[in-house]
């Protein structure tokens, strides 16, 4: 029978890894794993990826139109656009940071700087 093998091997993998998950970490056997000696070419944060969010933001049609004529991929372009921005004002603070700051404040201080928005959603009103 077709991927009868696939499926044994495959039941074999899970069991072994249940296994593994009741074992202690000094319970399991790593002699079989070569030590790292060499880490020179080693580089930092090559795999890591900031957390992306949704976001809807209106952008002038020409500018828009600009950023989609250089070819596939106008989202990763604004981003890098914003991030280059960010660095190069070098506030200190990561967004991240300043996320969370803005987060300890009353809502009715939670005014978001791009479009003026309160949290709650309505336009702060002027007196």
């Amino acid at each position: 029978m077709k991927g009868e093998y696939t499926q044994r091997a495959k039941s074999a993998q899970v069991d072994e890894i249940r296994a593994l998950e009741q074992m202690k970490d000094r319970e399991i056997d790593t002699t079989d794993i070569p030590p790292a000696l060499d880490w020179s070419k080693a580089v930092v944060g090559k795999f890591y990826r900031p957390i992306k969010k949704p976001l809807t933001i209106r952008v002038d049609a020409d500018v828009l139109a600009w950023l989609k004529g250089q070819g596939k991929g106008y989202q990763t372009r604004i981003n890098a656009l914003l991030r280059r921005s960010m660095e190069k004002a070098g506030s200190g603070e990561s967004a991240v940071r300043m996320s969370e700051r803005d987060n300890r404040r009353p809502p009715a201080e939670r005014v978001s700087a791009d479009q003026g928005v309160a949290s709650s959603g309505r336009r702060p009103t002027r007196k």
